[in-house]
């Protein structure tokens, strides 16, 4: 352990459970520092008590692994108070990022959501490449987002153009900074992208790409939350109507190859996922069937009727097929014409 590079692991947090406290266990034993922003923005009042923070107990799970089972210090608890914000609402994520990178002291900067998790073999190869190779700057996951279950991933334009990676681990020294929660970026002392320097954008593990596992619609008390905070946010206009989406999406499956929260006729689409999950995941999939852990869980009768459907097998692969070659064409043919316009 006293050779491994040092990674501070930093989280945001609001209305985390159970999710958060099955991934802090996880990443402790890889953890030099557990850096913790807990919660709300502004756009995510009604989300909060009163003075900022999580109204499912995710604080009180917090400071009660920090005071019975952090035996070595790791786990920092951040509030909006420490950062000045008197009403105790963070102005935006991008302030609750750089709130975890200015405490970090690890070599390392690994950016985890509450609801994003690897398996343990993974981690390991990633600190293994980290120690070996230390000229590393950044690296990046693709990933797998689950939508109504723990047997469900979603998938489209979103996950296989727009967004096929998450950037997540960065190198961190004095003098480093971050810059913006999205996409994140951090930037060296003279004020370069990491991710122009020594970028991994898919690390390897043997000869499988290293998956990010990330449960986002997994629990309806995730939906109902993105729903509410991306509901108010004033940086973009495409989730106006995400409580539509909700009801009608979510819940309903009405546009089943448009499920994506983000507006328009985007094409998103449902896929059965039969793989194995991280070790913390099917810890918790346990609990939750046996009632340790108390959770509502999404009804999946509708689900796996939609993915019985030969039809929309089918058309998903169909889409799936020509849904990268498609885009790759239309951007080529897009800066092929803006080239002329500037000659």
């Amino acid at each position: 352990m006293a050779s491994m590079p040092r990674v501070s692991f930093g989280i945001i947090a609001l209305n985390a459970q159970p999710l958060l406290e099955y991934n802090l266990r996880a990443l402790y034993p890889l953890a030099h520092q557990l850096l913790v922003v807990e919660g709300a923005t502004q756009a995510a009042k009604s989300l909060a008590t009163a003075d900022g923070h999580s109204l499912d107990g995710t604080l009180e799970m917090l400071k009660q692994i920090q005071e019975t089972e952090d035996l070595e210090n790791k786990l920092q608890i951040i509030s909006a108070k420490d950062e000045g914000y008197q009403t105790g609402f963070w102005p935006e994520k991008d302030q609750m990022s750089r709130a975890y990178a200015k405490r970090a002291t690890g070599d390392w900067l690994w950016q985890v959501d509450g609801d994003e998790f690897y398996k343990k073999k993974d981690m390991e190869a990633i600190i293994s490449l980290l120690e070996k190779d230390p000229s590393i700057t950044a690296v990046s996951f693709p990933y797998r987002e689950f939508f109504g279950g723990f047997d469900y991933v979603i998938t489209g334009k979103w996950h296989l153009v727009e967004q096929p990676r998450f950037h997540r681990l960065f190198r961190w020294r004095a003098g480093f900074e971050y810059l913006s929660h999205r996409p994140p970026t951090v930037v060296d002392e003279y004020g370069v992208d990491l991710r122009s320097q020594r970028w991994i954008s898919t690390p390897m593990n043997g000869n499988t790409d290293i998956t990010l596992y990330h449960y986002s619609y997994v629990l309806p008390k995730q939906a109902k939350q993105k729903v509410g905070y991306y509901s108010n946010v004033t940086w973009t206009k495409a989730f106006q109507e995400n409580e539509q989406w909700f009801q009608d999406s979510y819940l309903g499956l009405k546009r089943p190859y448009f499920l994506g929260e983000r507006g328009g006729l985007i094409f998103q689409w449902l896929e059965r996922y039969e793989g194995n999950h991280p070790e913390a995941i099917e810890r918790l999939r346990e609990d939750l069937s046996h009632g340790v852990v108390q959770e509502p869980l999404r009804l999946t009768e509708d689900l796996e009727k939609l993915l019985s459907s030969p039809a929309y097998w089918l058309l998903t692969r169909i889409l799936r097929i020509v849904m990268i070659p498609y885009w790759r064409v239309r951007r080529w043919l897009k800066n092929v014409r803006l080239e002329r316009k500037i000659k």
